[in-house]
């Protein structure tokens, strides 16, 4: 009887300590299940990190093409760096920070070539203003032989005074010009533009004074002399 009540208090005991076990068992758990939990967010906020990192990157070579004068003398390639930029800041607002970061390195190197791109953008802005300006200075002296072909018929006095006028400045105006090209290409062919609108104005005046029909001057009938009667 002694036996089997030992036998009965063991089983219990072990039943005892099993059910300890299960209760215990997910507490010991927990940390390796909130370790799992946690990985995802440890790793958006490194996947974020690195999209900023690359950001910053990309703003600087935007930055810097910009003021190489990208804007002016490589248009095309940092307006398509400018879309790269816009996608990869759309995919930062949606979070998606692995999209992010790949548009910002693919645009930084775009803004690399569109400063790369300026000096060669340069030359031909150049050579295209110095075109210009050969071509302006071949307008200009059109402009002179039609005006001396129509003096005569300017006889409006503020039309004659403003002519006098535009012949004084134009040499100035293409000095100044001619020297922008080295400092200012984009203010040298405003400036071309400007002198070259000008002159046809003037042009097409003095195409409608020579269309014009000259006015005969009247001429004075000589007196017949007086007769007498007899």
């Amino acid at each position: 009887m002694n036996f089997n009540l030992s036998v009965s208090l063991i089983t219990v005991l072990l039943l005892i300590l099993a059910s300890i076990g299960c209760a215990t068992a997910p507490v010991s758990e927990n940390p390796a299940a909130k370790s799992v939990v946690d990985i995802p967010a440890v790793s958006s906020d490194a996947e974020k990190h690195a999209a900023e990192t690359e950001k910053a990157a990309a703003k600087a070579a935007m930055d810097a093409a910009v003021f190489s004068g990208a804007e002016k003398y490589a248009a095309a390639d940092i307006n398509a760096a400018k879309k790269i930029w816009e996608t990869a800041e759309a995919r930062m607002k949606e979070e998606k920070f692995i999209e992010a970061k790949q548009n910002y390195v693919s645009a930084k190197s775009a803004f690399h070539r569109a400063s790369a791109a300026v000096e060669e953008g340069k030359k031909v802005a150049a050579a295209e203003v110095n075109a210009a300006v050969a071509n302006l200075e071949k307008a200009w002296e059109n402009l002179k032989a039609a005006a001396n072909n129509v003096r005569n018929r300017m006889k409006d006095k503020e039309m004659r005074a403003d002519w006098e006028a535009f012949t004084k400045t134009f040499a100035d105006d293409m000095k100044a010009t001619k020297e922008k090209i080295v400092t200012d290409l984009a203010g040298a062919k405003e400036n071309i533009y400007e002198l070259m609108s000008i002159i046809e104005r003037w042009d097409s005046t003095f195409k409608e004074l020579s269309a014009a029909p000259v006015p005969h001057k009247a001429t004075k009938r000589k007196a017949k002399p007086a007769t007498t009667k007899k």
